[in-house]
């Protein structure tokens, strides 16, 4: 393990205990002070680590969390909790980029994994862990899923353990980012990896008995990359994969469903399911990006999207209205002209914040070339190979609707962005994304889509226009897969395949 290039100094928190950010999956972080769009153009290397965590197909490590002041046993720290795929937890200190602590999960090889050489379905940790608040003694606690399917609990101080571990999924099940929500842990199978079920999960960890609860909404998997978003009243909305809809059945494929704890099970509350769900499933251009909630004018909204390449606005006690399929509001396709069910369409999560004059924005990723019938006010040349789209959520005539107001430079399979004090981080993977080839048929295979990828690109963006503020061009040297950006105090941060956790920041901060 090497660390390279120290210069990261102590900064008040903002912190970033959760994939996304927050529990909504806003990816907004409202606490940052230190960057802003006059400065971003002077981000550099402040570190970067090689950490000793072995890929697992085309899967490395995690976004990092970061918790500010965190008593350790040589003083006060601020700390980023690095996850890694070969069931490892490194604990770093961000400002000399070096390792306080790490934890291996130990466990019997599984007998059951996924097919070698198959992306869809490693082997391992697969979900971002969450970190739980402070409690009386100000211990934070990290929340882990190891590859065997058992939840570890860790004192985020030393990485010792804090609570027996005990199970709540099956062995490389291909969990998504845990989320917490009062006491209760939630999560989603995907893919149906080593023959386990796609479901949403949830466990309370004060529950003396740890009774795992589940709902199936027997359709492929549920593969948001942040896992599910939570609303105010608890409920979990996660995208479903391809499948029949037949709610009579109980059946929700292509669809968004809301499910909420009540009592000691799982409940499903909620759903929206596109109006065109049968083309969805015939194309695979399922529902796979988790939404983010917001408030707005009194209601509480959600966004959330497709391959096809829409982007849709729900309403949270009423996600499709009465019928279930009717969104507040359904964008035109920005991309996928081609209906292709790989390398095109919106993958992942979205994002939204809030501006200093109130507006609400709403940004989405999204794959491939943009649709020659989409149309933005404010753009930065041809896009190819995909882009950030940012619209602000307006009301007219007493109707909701996402206005387009900017779309960004040419990305290469651009990734979900974060928004902090204004400036807008998304970063191009440079993965090689393709699943099928004219010449060979479907061959999604990791050791060759490994030797086709590039790498990725992190870029700081105008949030009001888009314009590009910053470009890390070729300093990072590997791609990443189905990882994501964590920003808090000055620093932005970036995990690629091989094993390199990059700490960008500004010089002397």
């Amino acid at each position: 393990m090497i660390a390279i290039s120290a210069g990261c100094a102590l900064l008040r928190a903002a912190d970033w205990p959760t994939d996304g950010g927050n529990p909504q999956r806003t990816a907004w972080q409202q606490d940052e002070k230190i960057l802003n769009s006059g400065n971003v153009k002077n981000l550099k290397i402040l570190w970067k680590i090689k950490l000793d965590n072995v890929p697992q197909e085309m899967h490395s490590l995690f976004p990092p969390l970061i918790l500010e002041k965190v008593e350790t046993g040589s003083g006060p720290k601020q700390i980023a909790i690095e996850a890694g795929i070969s069931d490892n937890i490194y604990a770093i200190d961000v400002e000399t980029g070096q390792i306080l602590w790490k934890k291996h999960f130990e466990y019997p090889t599984p007998e059951r994994r996924g097919r070698v050489g198959d992306p869809l379905c490693p082997p391992g940790q697969t979900a971002t862990p969450v970190i739980g608040p402070a409690n009386a003694s100000g211990v934070r606690t990290l929340y882990a899923l190891a590859g065997d399917g058992q939840i570890h609990s860790l004192n985020v101080a030393n990485g010792e353990d804090v609570a027996s571990p005990f199970k709540f999924g099956y062995p490389n099940g291909k969990s998504y980012a845990l989320n917490l929500w009062n006491n209760v842990i939630f999560t989603t199978t995907s893919q149906g990896c080593a023959g386990n079920p796609n479901q949403i999960w949830a466990v309370d960890v004060t529950d003396p008995e740890h009774k795992v609860m589940t709902f199936h909404p027997k359709s492929g998997g549920l593969w948001g990359r942040t896992g599910a978003a939570i609303d105010s009243s608890g409920t979990a909305w996660a995208p479903t994969g391809d499948g029949h809809y037949d709610p009579a059945n109980q059946m929700y494929g292509n669809g968004l469903i809301g499910a909420k704890v009540e009592g000691r099970e799982l409940k499903l509350k909620d759903w929206y399911e596109p109006s065109n769900w049968v083309w969805l499933q015939k194309r695979d251009l399922d529902m796979q990006v988790t939404p983010a909630i917001f408030k707005f004018k009194g209601r509480e909204l959600m966004i959330t999207g497709s391959k096809e390449c829409r982007v849709y606005l729900l309403d949270t006690k009423s996600a499709g209205g009465a019928n279930h399929q009717t969104p507040l509001y359904r964008t035109p396709l920005l991309c996928n002209e081609e209906a292709d069910f790989q390398s095109a369409g919106i993958w992942g999560s979205m994002a939204s914040w809030l501006d200093s004059k109130g507006t609400r924005w709403a940004l989405t990723p999204f794959w491939g070339p943009v649709h020659p019938d989409f149309k933005v006010p404010v753009s930065y040349g041809a896009v190819k190979h995909g882009a950030v789209v940012a619209f602000k959520v307006e009301e007219q005539n007493g109707k909701f609707q996402l206005t387009p107001a900017w779309m960004s430079r040419d990305m290469d399979q651009a990734e979900p962005p974060v928004i902090a004090n204004g400036v807008v981080f998304s970063y191009g993977n440079g993965e090689n994304t393709r699943q099928a080839y004219a010449d060979r048929g479907l061959a999604d295979f990791s050791p060759l889509c490994i030797k086709a990828s590039g790498h990725a690109v992190l870029y700081a963006l105008d949030g009001q226009t888009g314009k590009e503020l910053y470009s890390s061009g070729d300093q990072i040297t590997s791609f990443n897969h189905f990882s994501g950006l964590s920003v808090a105090n000055g620093r932005v941060y970036i995990a690629t395949f091989d094993s390199v956790l990059y700490c960008f920041g500004l010089a002397g901060r």
